[in-house]
């Protein structure tokens, strides 16, 4: 039978439909496949199922002649070579929308956790340091009425904008170009650079990782914040230089940070662990029981469309259709 790597295990049974005619291999750790892994597991597949940490580049996929398609469980998929999938007529297929609210929902935790300090709170009471209440203990900040500023106002930016409806906050966004749309839904307005890094009390990071993106909040970013000001990336990583993040944190230049992506992932900057104003998470953006099963039944549905001759839906390189075509 012909072989699919899937690099990850997922909750739910869309895997096993593929099982009905395919050799179905699932990486059987709980970690992601070392690149050694990924390269044995991965030779003689006819379709990858990977996610966007499992780098699938020219190696990865001459080592699959008969490979007709990259499914990748996740919207980002900077991990894959496309210019060389869409050479060798392979699909490349994303899941987008599904893990969208999901999302937007853990940047409003990472929200109120850094600014409600819900971590030390939790903190102080199992180390039974709760002894009384005391009208000054772990004072933190507003998040109702306040400005709210989302860089990057896409389908998780506009979600997030959505729910600030509740706290009547103002909202403020940074974008390549105006969304009209989100603009109508949300009552955000548009800005520039600057304004939204004087103005917000919240800065919510859900660009995604481009040229213009990377590395774009840095110390000069971190000093014409507010010093009350907190950040939140639930985007990509590399858009915060996290050295300059952790200096700007301990010199007070903002109040606070939550991370669920980082720069250099899955290592995290030593200095931002040691802080008590920094919430960080495992990239648990789309970490729900119900997003991670429809995350993987689309990926599938990408394989099982590819495998029978059909375009799927999702992807990435339309171009890959003009070379089956001609």
């Amino acid at each position: 039978m012909k072989k699919i790597f899937v690099t990850s295990q997922y909750p739910g049974e869309s895997v096993k439909r593929l099982s009905e005619k395919y050799d179905v291999e699932v990486f059987p750790k709980t970690t992601l496949p070392t690149r050694e892994e990924l390269l044995e597991n991965a030779r003689g597949s006819i379709a990858l199922i990977t996610t966007v940490s499992d780098l699938v580049d020219k190696e990865v996929i001459d080592l699959c002649p008969d490979l007709k398609i990259v499914s990748n469980s996740g919207v980002g998929y900077e991990n894959v070579d496309i210019p060389y999938a869409t050479k060798k007529g392979i699909f490349v297929t994303n899941t987008p929308n599904v893990l969208t609210e999901t999302t937007a929902d853990l940047a409003w935790a990472l929200m109120f956790s850094v600014a409600r300090r819900i971590l030390e709170a939790d903190a102080y009471v199992r180390e039974g340091k709760f002894t009384c209440w005391h009208p000054s203990l772990l004072l933190g900040m507003d998040v109702h009425q306040k400005t709210l500023g989302i860089y990057g106002m896409g389908r998780i930016g506009a979600a997030v904008a959505r729910r600030a409806k509740g706290f009547g906050m103002r909202v403020i966004y940074q974008n390549r170009g105006r969304n009209q749309i989100a603009e109508n839904e949300t009552g955000a307005e548009f800005v520039d650079f600057e304004t939204l890094l004087e103005e917000s009390d919240f800065i919510v990071i859900t660009a995604p990782l481009t040229q213009e993106t990377r590395g774009r909040f840095g110390s000069g970013e971190f000093q014409k914040m507010k010093s009350t000001s907190i950040i939140v990336n639930v985007g990509r990583g590399p858009i915060i230089k996290e050295s300059e993040l952790a200096a700007s944190l301990k010199e007070g230049a903002i109040w606070g940070a939550g991370l669920d992506v980082f720069e250099n992932e899955p290592q995290v900057n030593e200095e931002l662990v040691e802080l008590k104003n920094t919430v960080l998470l495992p990239h648990i953006g789309s970490a729900s029981i119900e997003t991670r099963e429809r995350m993987i039944d689309m990926a599938v549905q990408s394989v099982e469309l590819a495998l029978s001759g059909d375009a799927p839906e999702y992807l990435v390189n339309p171009e890959v259709l003009d070379s089956k075509n001609n």
